[in-house]
């Protein structure tokens, strides 16, 4: 078996966690890798898996491998979902194509420029990196939460991460969507937003979802 079959059993041990469905069972039932039980004995004898129980875990370095996998594969996500229009199938599969070719540098070079997004197109949490700790101190992202831009500055909206389909559609009607120009006219008590000729107020949560660089 591959690399590439042990990887993707890895993340998928990471999603199902997230989910709490990482039975023996359901690794087996939802792998699309051939062989999927081959692959989890190659993984416990790399050390990488503990499958002595119903529930496989995740060994320390089985956590850290699986980790950069799912981190690759998130950020690749939401590059994707920015720049083309792809449904969800494509966006998946070009993704899982990326997560194995992007190398470190290049992983906190995407996530640098796509101001270190929190989740991916989906909503699953994206796992922090060094770039991601550094930003405070050393980087300033290109691109940055609205709720963080200079008061009065045009910004244009780059990428959007709503926890809703229906708060999706409400921005949307305001115009508020990827590649619109936008100002942040006030912080304090609400949020003050300008689109246009049209200014709305709305909650932090909200800014927080949105993501903006300068024009």
């Amino acid at each position: 078996m591959t690399e590439y079959g042990q990887d993707e059993i890895l993340e998928l041990l990471w999603t199902l966690r997230e989910e709490r469905k990482a039975s023996r069972a359901e690794v087996l039932r939802s792998a699309a890798e051939p062989g999927p039980e081959r692959l989890l004995e190659e993984l416990v004898e790399g050390g990488m898996v503990d499958a002595s129980g119903e529930e496989i875990l995740l060994t320390k370095s089985g956590e850290d491998r699986a980790r950069g996998i799912i981190r690759r594969h998130r950020l690749a996500e939401v590059l994707l979902h920015n720049l083309f229009e792809l449904d969800d199938t494509q966006l998946e599969n070009s993704a899982c194509q990326f997560e194995h070719i992007l190398s470190e540098p290049v992983v906190e070079s995407v996530c640098t420029f796509l101001g270190h997004p929190p989740a991916c197109p989906h909503g699953r949490p994206i796992p922090r990196g060094e770039c991601c700790d550094r930003i405070r101190t050393e980087i300033r992202p290109l691109v940055m939460r609205l709720t963080e831009a200079s008061l009065g500055g045009a910004v244009r909206i780059v990428f959007i991460t709503p926890r809703s389909k229906k708060r999706l559609e409400k921005l949307s009607a305001l115009g508020i969507v990827p590649g619109s120009r936008i100002r942040l006219l006030q912080r304090n008590p609400s949020f003050v937003l300008e689109i246009g000729q049209t200014t709305v107020a709305v909650d932090r949560d909200i800014t927080d979802e949105i993501y903006v660089k300068p024009t």
